[in-house]
């Protein structure tokens, strides 16, 4: 099962970002994109998840054109945790997490004991059980990314997209939603997040696309892929490798 696009055109109305785009993640493989600000990165994510029609060429769930499959099917096949929010209404984290069985059921249907159970065993399953009565906007922002990965998970999909899921989070919270993504694929599910750091596509990613300017300068396994010269073009400014004496090598800003 893959979710891909083929030959992928995107964009908005009068303004196109990127073309030519091809490229998939498989059940239980991380696939990270890499590139610098403006390089088409959220665009591309949105028009993956259906958020925005492709301008050419499509977008693909396991054989089938997405644009033919139901809104509701998608959010069962494919959920998506945005980049650090802050909520405006005080929602506690099991009503957020709750809402992601929205897929199973209707915008207006009551949750059941079905779904009740499901969001206590996401949240249980992240580690922020404790949290289930606290309001959203009285936690941390590495909490609240969390929160949006339970509800994420609640949907029960078989992909999930992250749009720069570390974006704001403290260093410790960073290696907390990074090794739930590593989790995530060890459970079957397909992961495709977006990062601005080449280490969290080395240390947690199978495969990478490194995407600049609307086009995929390169893809493939991240120890083929990712060096020394090619982040320097895909960032245009100077990268500087790290070995350490254990083999484990690291990208630092020239």
């Amino acid at each position: 099962m893959t979710l891909g696009a083929q030959d992928l055109a995107f964009g908005y109305r009068g303004h196109p970002v990127g073309q030519g785009v091809s490229l998939a993640v498989a059940a239980g493989e991380v696939l990270a994109l890499l590139g610098p600000n403006g390089g088409g990165k959220t665009t591309l994510l949105k028009t993956l998840l259906g958020l925005l029609p492709p301008q050419a060429g499509s977008v693909v769930f396991d054989g089938r054109d997405l644009a033919v499959i139901p809104v509701r099917e998608r959010a069962r096949l494919v959920a998506y945790v945005p980049q650090s929010h802050h909520g405006t209404f005080a929602f506690t984290a099991f009503d957020v997490v709750l809402m992601g069985r929205t897929a199973h059921g209707g915008l207006f249907a009551r949750p059941g004991a079905k779904d009740r159970a499901v969001a206590a065993a996401m949240l249980e399953r992240l580690g922020i059980a404790h949290l289930s009565e606290r309001p959203v906007t009285m936690i941390s922002g590495g909490e609240r990314q969390l929160v949006l990965v339970a509800r994420a998970l609640a949907q029960e999909p078989r992909f999930i997209v992250l749009d720069e899921p570390t974006a704001s989070l403290d260093f410790g919270n960073q290696g907390k939603v990074m090794r739930q993504i590593r989790s995530l694929a060890a459970d079957g599910l397909g992961v495709l997040f977006t990062t601005h750091d080449p280490n969290q596509a080395l240390g947690h990613a199978d495969r990478v696309a490194l995407l600049r300017d609307g086009g995929v300068m390169a893809l493939g396994p991240v120890g083929e892929v990712l060096s020394q010269e090619r982040l320097a073009a895909l960032y245009g400014a100077p990268v500087e490798t790290v070995v350490e004496p254990g083999g484990r090598t690291a990208f630092l800003p020239g």
